[in-house]
């Protein structure tokens, strides 16, 4: 039997047959067009032997599109109504595929995933997408790629090169893990209920691990656009135990101390970071 997706019909069904009454708060918007679901899972470049991360599957319009690629399916849900529900939704709309679904109720920020997710692809609440990205690629050392749908400005900031009026600390972050790109748009209408924002599809593929500290690599991404404005020599100061101690390092590491953090690349804020570990300055 194929996989039956769902329409606003079916949205509207499961969430009132659910009591479900979308919040803003867990930025509950659902998809209820399947030619998007599938446009998304297209556009995720899923090879047959992916195990899929999904956050956030509220009532499963992805999760479905998912399975009916064929891939296996781990779920993570917070709502724990939600959470219950998918399965019997499954059974219901792609019998055939239930036993490739995992269902895991709670955050994704603490939740703990199975072993072995190769591809994370999900529709991302606005307010926590991009903690959640670079909180999965820090401690699922098995994800390869993945693409994720968000606010269109969460994108734009995600994707974004050295340069760009947008380019900051999740630029960087994501940088360090991954190349990324933009995917395509997707329009409020195919929300329920529908958003005031458009949203975005972000790809990405995982780079070769870097040679560098993470954590004193975005600890001088953070200092760097506390204040974007401010110079390097000024920006780091804090950070590097003074504006004299800072320009040391900078000069050391090949960058200009009167750049500022949008101008840099995540191998620049690499090489910054090794200097002062290798006693470019006191601290």
């Amino acid at each position: 039997m194929a996989v039956s997706l769902l329409g606003p019909a079916e949205v509207r069904e499961l969430a009132h047959k659910l009591g479900i009454r979308p919040t803003k708060q867990l930025g509950q918007n659902f998809v209820h067009d399947p030619n998007t679901v599938r446009r998304i899972v297209r556009a995720a470049d899923l090879a047959p032997d992916d195990v899929v991360l999904e956050v956030g599957p509220g009532l499963g319009s992805l999760t479905l599109a998912l399975l009916e690629h064929g891939n296996r399916v781990h779920a993570v849900e917070i709502d724990p109504v939600l959470a219950a529900a998918l399965p019997d939704t499954v059974a219901r709309f792609a019998p055939e595929q239930a036993d490739r679904l995992t269902v895991i109720p709670g955050d994704a920020l603490r939740a703990e995933v199975p072993a072995g997710p190769t591809a994370l692809v999900a529709n991302l609440p606005y307010n926590v997408a991009v903690p959640v990205v670079l909180h999965l690629l820090a401690n699922l050392p098995t994800l390869r790629h993945g693409l994720v749908m968000v606010q269109k400005e969460v994108a734009d900031r995600l994707t974004a090169g050295p340069g760009s009026r947008v380019y900051g600390v999740p630029s960087v972050k994501l940088a360090w893990y991954a190349t990324a790109r933009q995917a395509g748009k997707v329009p409020p209408s195919v929300f329920w209920p529908v958003p005031n924002v458009d949203s975005g599809l972000v790809g990405f593929t995982k780079r070769a691990q870097s040679e560098g500290d993470r954590e004193a690599t975005f600890a001088v991404v953070d200092a760097a656009f506390a204040q974007r404005r401010k110079i390097l020599r000024g920006a780091l100061a804090g950070w590097a135990g003074g504006p004299d101690a800072a320009e040391r390092i900078l000069r050391a590491a090949g960058v200009d101390p009167g750049a500022r953090g949008e101008q840099l690349t995540v191998e620049d804020f690499t090489r910054i970071a090794s200097q002062r570990r290798a006693g470019g300055a006191p601290g």
